[in-house]
């Protein structure tokens, strides 16, 4: 690193260290924001339901045969 700069260089210097700033602060400030990302979250698992209903619908016959079997149990007690 020189030991004299042109003040010129100086500004771009500065400039370049505003924007990293900006940049990591705008990072961070998404990180925090849990709100958001529960919503990023919800969108890109409706799209994947949407691509590959598949799984969707074997956790909704595992979950009915539970019902169903939860219900007859109970009647026999």
């Amino acid at each position: 690193m020189s030991a004299a700069k042109d003040p010129e260089q100086l500004r771009d210097d500065i400039e370049e260290t505003r924007r990293e700033l900006g940049d990591t602060v705008e990072a961070l400030a998404a990180k925090a924001d849990v709100k958001a990302q529960v919503h990023d979250r919800i969108e890109s698992t409706k799209a994947s339901a949407r691509r590959n209903p598949a799984p969707l619908v074997v956790a909704g016959v595992c979950l009915a045969a539970f019902v169903v079997w939860r219900l007859r149990r109970r009647r026999r007690s």
